[in-house]
């Protein structure tokens, strides 16, 4: 069942997601070759807890971390721990806050100092393809068109896109109705609607879209060991268009 919010939710949503959008902020400031993954999970909890804000992700089906981390190949879902950043790594960060009882989730990948231009390429290309996504989100269009956009970015460039995994509705809860895909065909799907908040997020790989799970039932990786890139907002259907609630600034559409 999707769940139409109002303008005041949306706006109760919107508070979540600036504490989440600060704590991408000050994580992406301390992303440098040495600090390890568990450093960045403790910045992030502190950060959000000091805002009245809550992790969503802790303890989520027992998740052990504030923040999911994505090295390299590693897809999503990465438990943070003592693995340390290397130069020419990038680094997928994954967030979710609760404020007021709000959801907000996004995620963004980030150099680790400087990296080759195919990653450079990958990441442009998957945060593009982002914001693509978004422009499609307008009332009376239908969830097909943001997934046919977002995979259309993908093939143009010659990347996997990642089917196993996709975005979501969002709200009281981290995962609600309806489901949004990264592939799809464009005028197919629920007509998107007033008051409907989506978490779109895309994932390209350099190589295969296929995924594997780690051992620890968690991380997910690449099947060919190839990079993998991982964007995210929390995002709002108004009557002027998509409305991201997970960036310090107030794009519009």
């Amino acid at each position: 069942m999707i769940i139409l919010k109002s303008p005041e939710q949306i706006d109760l949503m919107r508070r979540s997601g600036k504490v989440l959008a600060q704590t991408h902020a000050k994580l992406r400031e301390l992303v440098r070759p040495g600090i390890t993954t568990l450093e960045l999970d403790r910045a992030a909890e502190e950060y959000i807890r000091s805002q009245g804000a809550i992790p969503s992700f802790k303890g989520y089906q027992g998740f052990p971390g504030s923040i999911c981390v994505a090295i390299n190949d590693v897809v999503v879902h990465g438990i943070p721990g003592s693995q340390r950043l290397e130069e020419g790594d990038i680094i997928g960060i994954d967030i979710g806050t609760i404020l007021g009882g709000w959801h907000a989730d996004s995620a963004q990948t980030i150099p680790v100092g400087e990296i080759s231009q195919e990653a450079q390429n990958l990441l442009a290309t998957t945060e593009r393809a982002l914001w693509e996504g978004i422009a499609q989100a307008q009332p009376g269009n239908k969830l097909g068109d943001i997934s046919a956009t977002i995979e259309e970015v993908a093939k143009k460039a010659g990347y996997g896109v990642v089917r196993d995994l996709v975005g979501h509705g969002i709200g009281t809860k981290m995962h609600e109705d309806p489901q949004v895909p990264n592939f799809g065909k464009r005028g197919r799907g629920i007509t998107l609607r007033v008051g409907m908040t989506i978490a779109i997020e895309p994932m390209f790989n350099l190589g295969t879209h296929r995924v594997v799970l780690d051992s620890d039932n968690w991380t997910v990786r690449t099947a060919d060991g190839k990079l993998s890139a991982h964007f995210e907002h929390t995002v709002a259907i108004t009557a002027s268009g998509p409305v991201p609630l997970t960036t310090l600034g107030e794009e519009r559409f």
